[in-house]
């Protein structure tokens, strides 16, 4: 009898598969999608990764952080600051966002680390709020009113002008679709990167660190790197994702870039509805935010009353979140992280 351990089910390789078809689907997408379906799925790639990031650190790593919009704030700021003080090509200006929020993440996490719970949470809130009132003194992108991007430089952005002689585009559709891969990329880049780390010892160990700290320590888990890895590797590409957001509305404010609504409490509602420390959650967390957004925003206040609803609706009923639900009920797991050990000769399979 031979006992070998695996993660892999019959599920997820069917969705290993259709993975693969709609990342395919999604890159020829444009060369038959109105310029708002393009639009709308930016929207939708940029806040599932922003949301998978945020599970990341809160539903794997037990960090609950309530200041991931310094990041994507942050990290909108430096790629503003390449463009209009340096020069620099919006595109190759994206990855100072990621350093810029890398850079800022170090002291946050300093501060925050040594506080626990609550406290932690208001702690990255607090920090959060410090760095929007130092940005808006920074009279060279405009101070408190914001700025927007050179028209010269969102006219000449890299690759706009070949791609609206592959697919016969306008250079400001042109502009979206580059937007949108560049979105697909992050998107699927950050998952599969987070699938990975999880599959690997680091994942367990993390895993350990979130359901009890000291217990992780006795048995030799560095919780204090672990810990720091994850938050700035989070931090980093929360501020990639967020200069690669305002690129594609050009203009910048810091009450829009640091807004704690848009960046972090809709995240925290689209991890939570779908499910937090599921990989799946985000995912299906994300589309029915955007539903509702799409039925709701005509509503006025009444978009935000459904919103308060059904996050009331799932926690009651629900508090592992609707994807939670479902796998509890059906034993799915499209992205599954347990492992299990499996013997050949009677083909049967338990946890491990």
């Amino acid at each position: 009898m031979q006992i070998s351990v695996t993660t892999r089910t019959r599920a997820s390789t069917i969705a290993g598969i259709a993975a693969l078809a709609l990342i395919g689907l999604g890159l020829i997408l444009p060369a038959f999608a109105s310029r708002s379906v393009i639009q709308d799925l930016f929207f939708i790639l940029t806040l599932l990764t922003l949301a998978q990031l945020w599970n990341l650190i809160a539903g794997y790593g037990g960090m609950v952080s309530i200041g991931q919009q310094a990041f994507v704030g942050i990290g909108a700021y430096a790629m503003f600051a390449g463009v209009i003080l340096w020069g620099w090509d919006p595109i190759a200006a994206i990855p100072l966002g990621l350093g810029a929020a890398l850079v800022l993440a170090v002291p946050m996490a300093f501060f925050a680390f040594r506080l626990q719970g609550a406290y932690f949470a208001i702690g990255t809130w607090v920090i959060a709020e410090v760095t929007r009132l130092l940005v808006a003194q920074w009279k060279t992108l405009g101070g408190g009113t914001g700025t927007s991007l050179p028209r010269e430089a969102t006219a000449d952005i890299w690759g706009v002008k070949a791609i609206a002689a592959l697919l016969g585009l306008r250079d400001a559709a042109a502009r979206d679709v580059l937007a949108y891969w560049l979105a697909l990329a992050m998107a699927v880049g950050t998952m599969a990167a987070i699938y990975i780390l999880l599959r690997s010892r680091n994942g367990l160990a993390l895993a350990a660190v979130r359901d009890n700290d000291n217990a992780a320590r006795s048995v030799g888990v560095d919780a204090a790197r672990l810990k720091w890895a994850v938050f700035l590797s989070a931090a980093a590409m929360t501020g990639m994702v967020g200069a690669l957001i305002f690129l594609q509305t050009a203009r910048i404010s810091p009450d829009a870039a640091f807004s704690v609504t848009t960046w972090t409490a809709y995240v925290i509602f689209i991890v939570v509805i779908g499910g937090i420390g599921r990989l799946e959650g985000p995912i299906i967390g994300v589309l029915v935010f955007w539903g509702l957004q799409t039925a709701f925003a005509d509503y006025g206040s009444w978009y935000l009353f459904s919103l308060g609803l059904i996050a009331i609706a799932v926690m009651l009923f629900a508090p592992r979140g609707l994807w939670g639900l479902f796998t509890d009920r059906t034993g799915i797991a499209l992205f599954p992280v347990q492992r299990r050990l499996t013997t050949t000769s009677q083909g049967d399979s338990r946890n491990g």
